[in-house]
């Protein structure tokens, strides 16, 4: 009788099994009996350009992690051959290694080159072998190293290029799964076998030229160093396509070694990461609107007094020489950088002499924000801040003594990208194009370029855009020329120097430099637009003492790299 309930139990359990569960038994056998691994997809490479075609700038290295299955090798023999061998790669303790000799898994040296591992092999030891690995290799050392960004140690992008193309570069991870026998060896045959192929990361080609790149930042580290400062950014922009030809930090650091790094401050990209308070470069887009509106000229003349009272607030010159009171034309203020001149386009922006009016804000608001693109996204490829402009109804204590601050570049906050696009599109026809750092892809070994690129809006007339030319030109023949701008070239360009806040206040112990102004041939659109940034916490920079210098010597470079030819 208990036979019988015991075979009864039996049968029960086996129907259950086969035909009631079979599903969910089956899934169980066939999980032991399958081999499933993943097949990593190859990160993308990415180049420069140089002379016209592109240069590889970060690829990929195999390199291999030294494994030792302590049951199988003989310690003497491995601490005696194998120690010499991995050297500084070297991670773990010889006594460590064989402490338990019951594991068959240790690893004793990582990031071993190919020749290193070619020597270990050669050493023939039992219980060694190796596992091949992918390391981001980036020969140019420090090169660009704020853009380029580094991948971590499990193999994702961070900052820079490797970040925002993360997904681009890394690919995607195949998978290979397939029947498997007792040993876990792998049987190709069967219908079970499902194989598939990891897709490789977008080898992405920069808009950065190689040599403009490393010029510029041999300048600025140069510069940083004679003037005395800690931080240097520049930027070298195409205005009339909007590609980056250079972007550079000081310091910057080396992705390969990306630790050793003082703080992640080091990190950042100052040229589109670090919004600030640009200071009087913002004039050249006051002015801008006011001759688009038809309420001024660089010949229209107002009463400068010195300083000027707005909210309560006095608005006061940074220039205070008499010989710059009373009546003056904007060409003059604009020369002289009067903070009283940019106010006073902001009252005729707003129909008045003496008022600031609800229509001047909303006019300038217009032109800074969505014509010139300050305070949001320009659209890089590459993380970007927004930095800050106040709506004209922006429920804040002093909104038209802010408006009159933000004239000058003040009580704002913008990118050097945002500031360089802009100044980009009121030199070069009006036209705004966005911003780029990507030139295209490298495919089977050829280079595949963007479509061409067109701009995204008119932020000015021509003849706004001509008369700003003008105006640029003349503040730098007045301020900025130093003997280094020979005839049949033409250039211009702006000064700034900002306070910076400290504490809910601005402070008079620190001041930001900026420098942006454009250069090329006279008589034709300008050949590159340059903006500087200089800087160090608790010290003053000057736009036109310590950035002015700067944009000078890279100007100078460029005129050389770019070949540009002087008129006639």
């Amino acid at each position: 009788m208990a036979l019988l309930l015991v075979m009864a139990v039996i049968v029960a359990r086996l129907f259950s099994i086969q035909i009631l569960d079979h599903e969910e038994w089956a899934a169980k056998a066939a999980a032991q009996q399958t081999l499933q691994n993943v097949l990593k997809a190859k990160r993308g490479e990415i180049y420069m350009m140089d002379g016209g075609e592109p240069s590889v700038v970060v690829m990929n290295a195999t390199v291999y992690t030294v494994i030792v299955d302590p049951m199988l090798a003989n310690q003497d023999e491995v601490k005696e051959k194998l120690g010499p061998i991995v050297k500084e790669q070297q991670v773990a303790k010889w006594e460590d290694v064989f402490a338990d000799k019951s594991l068959r898994y240790y690893i004793v040296a990582k990031n071993v080159e190919r020749k290193t591992a070619e020597q270990i092999v050669e050493a023939d030891l039992a219980g060694v072998w190796l596992q091949a690995n992918t390391e981001r290799v980036y020969p140019e050392g420090e090169l660009a190293s704020t853009v380029l960004g580094f991948v971590n140690a499990d193999g994702v992008g961070q900052y820079g290029v490797e970040g925002t193309l993360n997904e681009a570069l890394a690919g995607k991870d195949g998978l290979l799964k397939t029947v498997k026998d007792i040993n876990n060896v792998a049987l190709s045959i069967g219908d079970d076998k499902v194989k598939i192929p990891a897709v490789d990361g977008e080898n992405v080609v920069l808009t950065i030229d190689k040599n403009i790149q490393y010029n510029v930042e041999k300048i600025i580290a140069q510069k940083a160093k004679d003037l005395g400062f800690k931080n240097v950014s520049a930027l070298v922009l195409d205005p009339n396509n909007g590609e980056v030809m250079a972007m550079a930090n000081i310091p910057g650091y080396d992705p390969a070694n990306y630790g050793r790094v003082e703080s992640a401050e080091t990190y950042i990209n100052h040229v589109v990461e670090d919004p600030f308070e640009p200071a009087s470069v913002c004039k050249t887009f006051t002015f801008a609107t006011g001759i688009e509106y038809g309420v001024m000229t660089a010949d229209s003349v107002y009463n400068n007094t010195g300083e000027t009272y707005v909210d309560g607030w006095p608005i006061k010159n940074a220039e205070q020489r008499s010989s710059l009171l009373g009546t003056q034309s904007m060409q003059t203020a604009f020369n002289w950088s009067l903070n009283t001149g940019s106010t006073q386009t902001l009252r005729w922006l707003g129909g008045s002499d003496t008022e600031i009016t609800a229509q001047g804000r909303e006019r300038l608001y217009e032109y800074y924000y969505n014509h010139f693109g300050l305070g949001r996204a320009t659209g890089i490829e590459l993380y970007e801040s927004l930095g800050l402009v106040y709506g004209p109804h922006a429920e804040i204590y002093g909104i038209d003594s802010t408006y009159a601050n933000m004239t000058f570049g003040q009580n704002m906050q913008v990118t050097m990208i945002q500031v360089a696009a802009a100044l980009a599109s009121v030199v070069n026809g009006g036209k705004y194009y966005t911003p780029t750092v990507v030139a295209g892809t490298m495919k089977n070994g050829e280079f595949v370029k963007k479509g061409a690129r067109e701009p995204v809006r008119q932020t000015v007339s021509e003849t706004t855009s001509a008369a700003m030319r003008e105006m640029l030109h003349n503040t730098r023949k007045m301020w900025s020329n130093n003997g280094t701008d020979q005839p049949g070239y033409y250039f211009g360009g702006k000064t700034g120097t900002a306070q910076v806040i400290k504490d809910g206040a601005y402070s008079m112990d620190e001041t930001v430099g900026t420098y942006v102004g454009f250069g090329g041939t006279e008589g034709e659109l300008p050949r590159y637009v340059v903006m500087i940034r200089i800087w160090e916490e608790g010290k003053l920079a000057g736009g036109q003492d310590h950035a002015l210098p700067v944009f000078n010597a890279v100007k100078g470079y460029l005129q050389d790299y770019l070949k540009v030819r002087p008129r006639g």
